[in-house]
């Protein structure tokens, strides 16, 4: 089982990674093109194809300034312990063994802007893009145009090397949409988490955010590789409701 999470918007550069070992990410080339466009931007320009404060756009304008290739060491962490927030207060990676960061190192996937795809131990610069941003390249006027095939063909290496029969879905649909799907060489799976709420079952972003960090850690912490086995996830108070789910999307609630 391949799983696949979203970036944060939320960095930790702070604190002293438990892990030393890191790897070069697979499109660190494209994420240099990518850089080259953003370098020549003024932070008034971030602002405006960010949405963000004037306080973000002068950080994020600096942090394209001073990106380089080969990354300084000093300056780099591995990006499953460079994200922080709402999924990644699930996953939990901090508390995750060395063992354990290894096994996720062939069974995790975050997917990026900037980056395409990210392997846990990839060592990553600090940077804000999201990929939904309408930044204009050479290749089209976003970065799904920009990406193209390459994650989807990431991807499918990856589910192929580790002869994994499932995709486990537990980005974002904003990030989902950068891997082609109709081309993903296996089933993909994408649960559902629901909170009760007035009486009703529904999905609030902040708890399923969080849940699918959580399950993500569940998964490599049991190397859970079938569906069957997946059914039984039941951390945090979620159980498994068969009545309302189907084979591509379980869903999960909590009362």
């Amino acid at each position: 089982m391949l799983i696949v999470l979203s970036p944060a918007k939320t960095l930790d550069y702070e604190s002293e990674p438990k892990i030393a070992s890191q790897t070069t990410p697979e499109w660190i080339t494209e994420s240099e093109t990518l850089v080259g466009v953003l370098k020549k931007k003024t932070p008034k320009q971030i602002q405006a194809l960010m949405g963000v404060s004037d306080k973000l756009a002068e950080l994020n304008h600096q942090r394209y300034q001073d990106w380089q290739l080969p990354m300084p060491p000093e300056a780099t962490r591995p990006a499953i312990l460079a994200f922080k927030g709402d999924v990644y207060l699930g996953l939990q990676a901090d508390r995750m063994t060395e063992k354990q960061l290894l096994f996720a190192q062939d069974r995790l996937r975050i997917l990026s802007g900037l980056y395409g795809v990210l392997r846990p131990l990839d060592a990553m610069l600090p940077y804000r893009l999201e990929m939904g941003t309408a930044l204009k390249t050479r290749r089209g006027k976003d970065l799904y145009a920009f990406w193209g095939s390459r994650i989807t063909q990431s991807i499918n290496d990856q589910l192929a090397v580790t002869d994994c029969g499932f995709l486990l879905n537990l980005a974002s649909n904003e990030y989902f949409r950068s891997i082609q799907k109709k081309h993903v060489q296996a089933q993909i799976i994408a649960p559902v988490f629901k909170d009760q709420s007035n009486g009703k079952y529904r999905v609030i972003s902040y708890f399923a955010k969080k849940a699918r960090g959580t399950m993500a850690s569940w998964v490599i912490r049991n190397k859970v590789k079938t569906t069957a086995k997946l059914v039984k996830f039941a951390e945090d108070g979620y159980r498994y409701d068969p009545d309302s789910s189907t084979e591509s999307a379980p869903v999960f609630l909590r009362d």
